[in-house]
């Protein structure tokens, strides 16, 4: 499968991201303007959601990737197996 050529993503996506990047925008300026925002960019996921902005203006190329990793557990050898279903 060929990758979409960057002009046509750029023609078919644009829209979609402009609105999804508005609307995180929204988010960080309710947290912002919220009663014990000092607090709030204490907590540990403004750090994670920080981080995903900082990736998405990165130059790697896998920034899906980078985004999942950020908002995953790391991996635990000691997690329990699932029970089959039946």
């Amino acid at each position: 499968m060929n990758p979409l050529p960057a002009a046509a993503a750029l023609d078919q996506f644009f829209l979609d991201a402009r609105s999804k990047l508005l609307e995180a925008a929204a988010i960080f300026d309710r947290i912002g303007r919220g009663a014990g925002a000092e607090t709030a960019a204490a907590d540990p996921r403004m750090a994670k959601l920080r981080s995903a902005v900082e990736a998405l203006l990165g130059d790697a190329p896998n920034k899906a990737e980078l985004l999942q990793q950020i908002f995953s557990l790391a991996y635990d050898p000691e997690w329990p197996r699932p029970a089959p279903r039946f």
